[in-house]
């Protein structure tokens, strides 16, 4: 079995390439995406309470997340440039974890995923809350980036068994 037979961005040479998806139908794919930011409680409180300097911690990073979904392909070499329908990113306090919590719904109508789109949503918006309450906190952790669910496109549908 050669490279190619599994990993769609290789050419029968094993050169990188960019997958053609010319010949796809255009369907509607919405992608799902969560991660959470680890803090002490420290810093948590000062999040929760505003007592951040550099501002509204979870609403810079929402507006971020939003960026970096729209901006993925610029990012990530094989990424298709895709006319983004809809991002959908909700920040919210874990008390419990003293976290935040991510989660990133992403969706258009194309004729290829949104799964790399959500996935960068997310890590931008952990990356921005941990830049924003760096001064007060650096042995924060970004944990748990993962895809929870796809719809649309040729290969189906995907549902992470492991929630």
């Amino acid at each position: 079995m050669a490279i190619t037979d599994d990993f769609t961005h290789f050419d029968a040479r094993g050169n990188a390439r960019m997958v053609q998806v010319g010949d796809k139908a255009e369907t509607k794919r919405t992608a799902v995406a969560s991660g959470r930011v680890l803090m002490n409680r420290n810093t948590f409180d000062l999040i929760r309470t505003g007592g951040v300097r550099k501002g509204d911690v979870l609403t810079v990073a929402q507006i971020a997340g939003i960026m970096g979904a729209k901006r993925t392909s610029d990012l990530i070499p094989m990424c298709h440039p895709i006319a983004i329908s809809g991002v959908e990113l909700e920040l919210s306090l874990n008390e419990e974890m003293t976290a935040v919590d991510i989660l990133a719904t992403v969706s258009c109508t194309g004729k290829t995923g949104v799964e790399m789109e959500a996935l960068t949503a997310v890590s931008t918006a952990a990356l921005t809350v941990y830049d924003m309450c760096k001064a007060v906190q650096r042995d924060m952790v970004i944990d748990d980036i993962r895809l929870l669910r796809k719809t649309g496109g040729q290969s189906g549908d995907f549902v992470r068994e492991d929630r």
